[in-house]
């Protein structure tokens, strides 16, 4: 058995940092570990233009200690009076990685996205031209469709439209949580690629609601049946280049999560890599860790591999961990997988 795995430093290809006082406290739980975060802009306002990001980036950067490395790969909030000339300016100056497409409506902050995509056209044509990824919320907003097939009636109505239409388009379909969604992935060529959360390989349905409803197990796209987590699990651990991490950790003051309409998100970025060595340690897949936390995405992104180390240890005693960190704005419930974790992140 394995029992000691050195990896290149990891990247989170899909994290919410928030803003003020909550940005304060959660970015030391992702910069522990990983050297890069995809950092999502739905902000209120949102991060919609090159002066937005410039100034959210200023705001993450202040708070990096000196000698710590970790860079945030800054996003724009695409909406229906986005510029394209504003976004390829600031791709051609480095300042975003991608643009994250929110159907109006599909989660936390996405009041300001996208209802009709023809008014969008000319920016992903752009987009295509350039090479710059478009991140995609994978889910319908039409309340006539259930909530657990939103993601499957996307891809058919939404997103294999958008790809016919934009030939090029480079496009990264966050946090999959269906069998459907795996299997669009690896028929999409090489200019898709799915990105899949540390909780949607742990969560099935019944850990939301089976038993009580246990908020802090609620995000969305919402877990789904058993066999959609196992599909999951398969696309992980397969060592396929076209799937890689996205944490899509997400916190929210437990005021707001354990309430009557309760937030959706789970706080993961403390623990996501000793949970992600467990399961891919049960799948058997110790070897293929690395190309999903540390090589596959920055390949999608065009990136260097990070150049510095991170190891994981199996030991006998398990990692103690709080169960919330205290925030500014309040404490945040750590993501709970359920299983005593023996994989720890030594210094």
């Amino acid at each position: 058995m394995t029992n000691r795995l050195t990896l290149p430093r990891p990247d989170d290809f899909h994290l919410h940092l928030r803003d003020g006082a909550m940005l304060q406290g959660v970015l030391p739980e992702t910069m522990r570990h990983f050297a890069r975060a995809l950092v999502m802009p739905n902000l209120v306002p949102p991060v919609v233009t090159a002066a937005d990001a410039r100034a959210y980036r200023d705001r993450i950067s202040a708070l990096i200690p000196a000698g710590v490395d970790f860079t945030p790969l800054m996003t724009l909030y695409l909406t229906e009076t986005s510029d394209p000339a504003d976004v390829a300016a600031a791709a051609a100056d480095g300042l975003v990685t991608a643009v994250k497409l929110y159907p109006a409506g599909a989660t936390t902050n996405s009041a300001s996205g996208v209802r009709d995509f023809d008014k969008v056209r000319a920016v992903l044509e752009r987009m295509a031209e350039i090479g710059l990824p478009l991140c995609v919320h994978g889910e319908v907003t039409d309340p006539s469709v259930d909530i657990f097939d939103r993601e499957a009636v996307f891809l058919d109505r939404v997103l294999e439209p958008i790809r016919r239409a934009t030939p090029g388009l480079r496009v990264v379909l966050e946090h999959v949580t269906t069998a459907e969604g795996v299997a669009y992935v690896r028929a999409g060529g090489d200019a898709l690629a799915g990105t899949i959360t540390t909780h949607h390989l742990i969560l099935n349905r019944n850990h939301i609601l089976a038993g009580g409803i246990r908020p802090h197990y609620y995000c969305l796209p919402v877990a789904k049946r058993e066999h959609h987590r196992r599909a999951l699990c398969e696309a992980a651990t397969s060592g396929e280049a076209r799937f890689f991490l996205g944490t899509d950790s997400a916190p929210h003051i437990d005021a707001l999560k354990e309430n009557a309409c309760g937030c959706a998100g789970c706080f993961s970025a403390t623990n996501t890599l000793p949970i992600l060595a467990q399961v891919f340690e049960d799948a058997g897949a110790l070897a293929r860790l690395e190309g999903f936390v540390a090589t596959h995405g920055a390949a999608f992104y065009r990136l260097p591999t990070n150049l510095g180390t991170l190891t994981l240890e199996r030991r006998a005693v398990p990692l103690t961990l709080p169960d919330k960190i205290l925030t500014g704005a309040g404490p945040v419930t750590l993501f709970d997988p359920g299983f005593p974790l023996y994989w720890h992140v030594t210094p």
